[in-house]
């Protein structure tokens, strides 16, 4: 691929937690703000890649173990073995550890550290992602008390007989916006060692239908509520450097609608347009409004995919 792209992938949260604490409440900042750490947008495109048959290395996976048939999760080298079929790792040689790597959809977007049996492999990926920051000035925590179904195993008689409550923890509303970069000249040394044929077209357009679809498709009890709402992408010569365009783009609720002003980032773009080769943006029309939309966009609607006239 001989360019690099730069965007923004926005996910609104309704009465759902996107990304919590290890104390259930969604993760904030020393400054009290709330926001999603990186690895909370790249679980569900994790989740959807091996669910549609690709190979996924970075994610948690179980076995039956021993006589005693205990559950576990399988170690990074059970996980290698497994969804690329190895007897033992042991047996493998580098350059052939290397390739596989590659081979695996999420190792050659985001990378890898790989240090399992005499190897010590580290990928910076093509695909990097920054933290997504909530954009909605009036988000609020809600607590909602859950009467469980069974009693409680405390030892007390009194205690017995009751039920144990416990509590669900989510956003009112909330809106995160990830800024990311791919740079694709990232895995130009390994394609010298003929590891990689490199970050392509093809990994790109996976990437992007991927990225726009995942939140909205990936259902637990807490992600339920969570959708993709909002994607830009620019697509630039491998010169250009941009910075992190969330920084440059205002979240505003309205009555009826969500608005997302571009005009600060449009005042960017608009400058360095000769180096720039395409802009898309995508966004539900039904629930969200543009401003200040960078001259030569193509609009399309997240959820059909079909462009916006």
């Amino acid at each position: 691929m001989k360019k690099r792209v730069y965007g923004v992938l926005g996910v609104a949260a309704l009465m759902a937690n996107w990304n919590a604490d290890f104390s259930g409440y969604p993760k904030r900042t020393a400054g009290n703000e709330i926001f999603g750490s990186d690895k909370a947008f790249k679980y569900p495109m994790k989740k959807m890649w091996e669910e549609q048959g690709y190979p996924v290395l970075y994610i948690k996976s179980m076995k039956m173990d021993g006589k005693k048939q205990e559950l576990l999760p399988r170690t990074l080298k059970e996980r290698y073995e497994y969804i690329f079929q190895v007897k033992d790792l042991k047996n493998e040689k580098t350059p052939e550890v290397l390739q596989k790597l590659f081979q695996a959809v999420d190792v050659k977007n985001f990378g890898a550290t790989f240090a399992e049996a005499d190897n010590n492999i580290s990928i910076t990926g093509a695909v990097q992602f920054g933290q997504g920051m909530n954009v909605y000035e009036d988000a609020r925590i809600v607590e909602q008390p859950i009467l469980s179904p069974f009693r409680t195993a405390s030892k007390t008689e009194e205690e017995k007989k009751n039920s144990t409550i416990g509590t669900k923890i989510c956003c009112e509303e909330a809106h995160y916006f990830y800024p990311f970069v791919i740079n694709p000249l990232a895995y130009r040394g390994y394609e010298e060692l003929g590891a990689t044929t490199g970050y392509s077209e093809e990994d790109y357009t996976l990437f992007k239908q991927t990225a726009l679809t995942a939140a909205t498709a990936y259902s637990t009890n807490a992600k339920e509520g969570c959708e993709n709402e909002f994607g830009l992408f620019v697509e630039t010569d491998k010169t250009l450097y941009l910075p992190n365009l969330t920084e440059y783009i205002k979240f505003e609720k309205e009555e009826d609608k969500n608005k997302i002003n571009l005009s600060e980032c449009e005042k960017i773009l608009r400058d360095v347009m000769d180096k720039i080769q395409k802009i898309e943006i995508y966004y539900n029309p039904a629930t969200t409004k543009l401003e200040g939309i960078p001259e030569q966009s193509q609009l399309f609607h997240i959820v059909t995919g079909k462009e916006v006239v």
